[in-house]
């Protein structure tokens, strides 16, 4: 079999090439996804700042106890958005464990040097360069409050050495150190730049007192690892934290590593799930319409002796043959196009610098193997019916199309429906990724309902536009709709790949922008302050109260950009926040408050947003339990509900509340109000100046790179979405040319009994016209009831926004693509004489 497939394939190369671009494109996309869940799976970040620890105890995570299901609780784990610390006394408890040499507390700054503004760096105590471990290079280490030492990446660019002064920003404040030495790993210079301060002046610098970033474990020659490995593990689980060791401790040096395997894994596995049900569309699609456009060849071999079993063997060979095929220009594709995910995402600060593709065979023997079983299911269910029924019926059912489907056919597809519509229900009740999560899930059960009950929809289309199309088109339009009734089936996966472009294109797009729209507006409408006092290195609680002293200045309000951890009904989630100083905000900023008041917001009390009050159960006066962005559990009663939560974050904090809970412990601005006709810009600039990088700017400026923000993080969606819709839009064209192409002896036949060359094309033109038009039909309104959900789900809008040339692209675009896929190859078989034309293949 496998020979005579071969051959099969060698002499119907055109036949063949629809379903070799279906599987090999969909190789390549599954590819892509795969190799970067793997590359995710596989990154542990850089390990080199811990290189000589043999465990680091650190808190990076949180896990939180979810419902119980069957008497089993269900834990989450999420990363924590703001890094975490552990106490202090923890380093001593390490010291005592027998077997080790040293605990070495490490502290983390976030600093900036006037040397190298641009180069990433962090500050620590001199005492964990002993986890490195740093070696001094040249100089020796810094003694006073006044000197500091430096790493080889930070001193070779600016020829930093022994006696040479910089400026270093960090807490908001710009101060000059002198360079006391330069140490060096011994190897090569990688991950963020180092700086070190002593011990005592890290310690007083340190927005986080009394608490370590980390804490490195040395091991005296003579330890018994595994014991002591034990009891490191005992000691950080009463912390609250994690002991990380081998490749794990870049997690712990570099918090960002995890959360890029986050993201990628994340975005992979669900790009992936997108994507494997569309492959699974538009794979079975089209193997099955090449196996039914091969009905009369198949008849033949039944009439000449061959058995059900070796037609169908010799089909599964096709398409076995075909998925290598495919596998094998697929799989190189899928490995470039990763690379070139990969660099986009890090250009646009996604995942960072040192994120790698790894792996590939894994994952491409997994989607080899997925894209090759749809394809051999899909050929097997279609060759089904040909191989059932006896020889001779089998040459009748060559000439005349089937029926439309079985009772089971149409019970399933009912039920595709009805599983849909239920699902508006639980879209409209959650929120965030859950209710994304479940408008997804009903987009693709509308399209596999569609898909299901396409012979039912097509007859009943052909029937309702029967007349509409004899009017347009006279007699060719009488063809066009009795072409439409018979060949109701065989249109099946044409109408899907249609239906299936327009809906996922109209509503994961589309729901994009309502989400960046409804951003930025709330954001501009929201802030009523005309300045900002902005730092690129953050800026002290005190900016704010010396802002306030400038005359004219009628408010000023810091505002401190977080996140946290809060509850849901299914799985805990993290959101942004913002702390502030309820000082006059009321007069800077307008949440759309609709119950309480900012007014009484102090330590203790928080103002949720209405849409995060409604998923965690809060009404005004509970109490709301959630974690801080380092992790610290917090039970705040609730003194407001506001509309304003995609402007400016689910969660408002008084800004105390967040004191040696946030990386930096800084205000990311100040918003300034001045008094009407009263000129402060100057008395504003003049203190800006007197904090680093500090600025005036007007706030329509910030709406401005708000927009600008949105549409970077927006761009991820955008690019999945415009793979996905474009994968689905290759397919619609494929299954478009492989069906007019298939019609070779149909339109010769017509043209022998009197059809003319025209009357043959305005009949095609007229069946095209009306399975587009219920294409379209079906996919706006799959596409609005969807992105109406969702958009009222997440965003709380009655109404989504549809920007008129989106809408008008997409609808353009698939028409024009479905006309030219179907009017070049029909015009190329209009060209063939009519009496050559009944003697080709099928």
């Amino acid at each position: 079999m496998l020979r005579l497939a071969a051959q099969t394939l060698r002499h119907r190369t055109g036949g063949f090439l629809a379903t070799f671009v279906a599987l090999a494109a969909g190789v390549a996309v599954l590819m892509t996804c795969a190799l970067l869940v793997e590359s995710g799976w596989r990154h542990q970040g850089d390990p080199h700042r811990y290189g000589a620890a043999f465990a680091v105890v650190a808190d990076r995570d949180l896990t939180v106890d979810g419902p119980t299901v069957l008497g089993e609780t269900e834990r989450t784990t999420v990363l924590l958005p703001e890094r975490g610390s552990v106490p202090g006394k923890v380093a001593g408890d390490l010291a005592d464990v027998p077997g080790v040499d040293r605990a070495v507390g490490d502290r983390r700054l976030v600093v900036t040097t006037t040397a190298a503004p641009g180069l990433p760096t962090t500050g620590h105590g001199w005492s964990s360069t002993a986890l490195a471990p740093y070696r001094l290079v040249s100089g020796r280490p810094p003694r006073s409050d006044g000197e500091i030492a430096v790493d080889a990446r930070l001193a070779g660019p600016t020829r930093l050495g022994p006696g040479a002064t910089t400026e270093v920003v960090t807490g908001g404040v710009s101060r000059t150190y002198e360079v006391s030495g330069v140490v060096g790993t011994g190897g090569t210079a990688s991950g963020r730049a180092a700086l070190f301060f002593t011990d005592a002046h890290a310690a007083a610098l340190d927005p986080h007192p009394g608490r370590y970033d980390a804490v490195g474990v040395l091991t005296a020659p003579d330890a018994d690892r595994d014991a002591l490995l034990a009891e490191v593990r005992r000691i950080a689980d009463a912390a609250g934290a994690t002991a990380y060791t081998g490749d794990d401790r870049g997690i712990a040096a570099e918090p960002e590593s995890a959360a890029a395997r986050s993201l990628a894994l994340g975005a992979g596995a669900a790009f992936a799930g997108y994507a494997a049900a569309i492959v699974g569309f538009v794979v079975a699609g089209t193997v099955g319409l090449s196996v039914r456009h091969r009905r009369r060849d198949l008849a033949l071999l039944r009439a000449v002796a061959a058995t059900p079993g070796q037609v169908r063997s010799m089909l599964l060979a096709e398409v076995g043959l075909l998925g290598l095929l495919a596998g094998a220009v697929g799989v190189p594709a899928g490995l470039l196009a990763t690379r070139q995910v990969r660099d986009a995402l890090v250009s646009r600060g996604f995942l960072p610098d040192d994120f790698t593709v790894q792996g590939g065979v894994l994952s491409a023997a997994a989607v080899v193997v997925t894209v090759a079983v749809v394809a051999l299911l899909s050929a097997w269910i279609a060759a089904l019916r040909v191989t059932r029924i006896r020889p001779t019926e089998a040459l009748g059912e060559a000439a005349v199309e089937p029926a439309t489907g079985g009772r089971a056919r149409l019970v399933c597809g009912l039920a595709c429906v009805a599983g849909a519509f239920s699902l508006t229900v639980l879209t409209g009740a959650t929120d965030g990724q859950t209710a994304l999560g479940a408008a997804m899930g009903m987009l693709y059960l509308f399209v596999l309902g569609v898909a299901l009950l396409a012979p039912w929809i097509n007859q009943g289309a052909a029937r309702l536009l029967g007349p509409v199309l004899r009017t347009v088109w006279g007699d060719s339009g009488y063809l066009a709709a009795a072409n439409l009734r018979a060949n109701a089936r065989g249109a099946v996966a044409v109408l899907t790949a249609l239906v299936l472009s327009v809906g996922l294109g109209g509503t994961v797009w589309f729901l994009q922008d309502n989400l960046e729209r409804q951003t930025v507006a709330q954001s501009r409408e929201g802030v009523l302050a005309q300045y900002a006092l902005t730092s690129g290195t953050g800026l002290p609680a005190s900016a704010a109260a010396e802002a306030r002293r400038v005359p004219g200045v009628a408010a000023a309000t810091g505002v401190r950009r977080t996140s946290v951890v809060v509850p849901d009904r299914l799985e805990p989630q993290t959101v942004p926040a913002q702390g502030i100083d309820p000082l006059g905000a009321d007069r800077t900023l307008d949440l759309r408050v609709r119950s309480g008041s900012l007014d009484a917001l102090r330590e203790g009390t928080v103002a949720v947003s209405t849409a995060r009050a409604d998923a965690a159960g809060w009404r005004l006066g509970d109490k709301a339990r959630l974690w801080l962005g380092d992790g610290t559990p917090v039970t705040l009663r609730v003194v407001a509900l506001y509309e304003r939560g995609w402007g400016f974050g689910d969660v408002t904090l008084h800004r105390r509340t967040l004191d040696g809970h946030t990386v930096t412990g800084l205000d990311d601005r100040v918003l300034v109000r001045t008094a009407p006709d009263f000129g402060a810009e100057g008395a504003l600039a003049e203190l800006a100046r007197r904090y680093p990088g500090g600025q005036v700017t007007d706030t329509a400026r910030l709406t401005g790179e708000l927009a600008e923000d949105v549409a970077v993080s927006g761009w991820l969606n955008k690019m999945l979405v415009t793979v996905l819709v474009g994968y689905a839009v290759l397919a619609a064209a494929n299954t478009l040319v492989m069906a007019a192409l298939a019609r070779t002896r149909e339109l010769s036949l017509l043209r022998l009994v009197g059809v003319t060359r025209g009357q043959a094309k305005r009949m095609v033109h007229a069946e095209q016209a009306g399975l587009l038009g219920v294409a379209l039909l079906i996919g706006a309104a799959i596409a609005a009831v969807t992105l109406t959900t969702i958009v009222r789900a997440v965003t709380g809008a009655t109404v989504p926004h549809i920007p008129a040339t989106g809408w008008t692209a997409l609808l353009a675009g698939t028409t024009a693509l479905a006309l030219l896929a179907t009017v070049v190859p029909v015009t190329h078989i209009l060209r063939t004489a009519p009496v050559e034309g009944m003697g080709v293949r099928e």
